[in-house]
């Protein structure tokens, strides 16, 4: 169609979804005039098309390592009926371990020799995808400039590039949040029902997915002292974890217990609190 000059526009389906369940009866005819008059009012939401390369690479390499790591819980499963974990066993010596464990056994010995060579198949092959990914955000500068950020990986990066593309389309950056269905549902009506949900998880599943990796990997293996990780450990209410006291809150504020104590520049930083209505 744009080849022709006519315009091509892709509707949010939510949204679109929302304006159809007006009709009585679910039916192609009834559906193909509720979007034309959807159209012709304007009441419709544009979809943002993310560019192909990228989307293809990353939805790509996303196939191939969940068939990878489905194979990889299959053999676990059928090990653990015998009895046999393997907790703890690393990616690299986890075929050496497995034949290890079931060499006593032929039928088994055999079983686990073709799952771990159709696993050994799909590393392989998931290997060069992973390296297309890592030379495609190397060579992005944007994508360079989030690496900078401490959880933030490649795949995170070009994901996050992907979705976003043009800022423009945003007035507000907290809209980019709701956007990816990170902000918590709200039911209001009257004065007397406001309830706040959980969050929408509406927008595209794989960025949010990424984002909350980014934040655990922040939140557990980042060795540096951010004041992130320190406010990751208050509770949930807004409160310090331990306020109960003048002594415990000076020496919350000079340790924490993910990332160690503090240097005294940090320490004398004070932190946020929210006051209580």
């Amino acid at each position: 169609m744009l080849r022709l000059g006519l315009p091509a526009i892709c509707l949010e389906t939510q949204h679109a979804r929302a304006a159809l369940k007006a009709q009585r009866n679910k039916t192609d005819a009834a559906d193909a005039l509720g979007l034309a008059h959807i159209m012709r009012t304007g009441w419709f939401r544009q979809a943002h098309i993310k560019s192909e390369g990228c989307y293809r690479m990353l939805i790509h390499r996303r196939n191939l390592k969940r068939k990878f790591l489905d194979l990889e819980n299959v053999i676990r499963l059928s090990l653990k009926a015998f009895g046999i974990k393997l907790a703890g066993t690393s990616r690299g010596k986890f075929a050496a371990v497995v034949r290890e464990m079931v060499a006593d056994d032929p039928l088994t010995s055999e079983l686990m020799d073709a799952m771990l060579k159709a696993r050994a198949a799909l590393w392989k092959e998931y290997c060069p995808l992973h390296d297309m990914v890592v030379k495609a955000v190397a060579g992005r500068e944007l994508c360079r400039r989030f690496l900078q950020i401490p959880g933030i990986g490649p795949v995170t990066a070009l994901n996050f590039m992907t979705a976003i593309e043009d800022p423009s389309r945003f007035r507000r950056s907290r809209d980019v949040a709701a956007y990816f269905g990170l902000t918590s549902r709200r039911w209001q009506s009257g004065t007397s029902i406001d309830v706040q949900g959980r969050i929408s998880k509406t927008g595209d599943p794989d960025v949010r997915r990424s984002l909350y990796e980014a934040v655990q990997a922040l939140m557990t293996r980042y060795r540096a002292r951010t004041r992130f990780a320190h406010g990751a450990c208050r509770s949930p209410n807004g409160r310090a974890s331990a306020r109960r006291s003048s002594r415990s809150r000076a020496s919350w504020r000079s340790s924490c217990t993910p990332c160690g104590p503090m240097e005294p520049s940090m320490s004398a930083i004070p932190m946020p609190t929210r006051r209580t209505p």
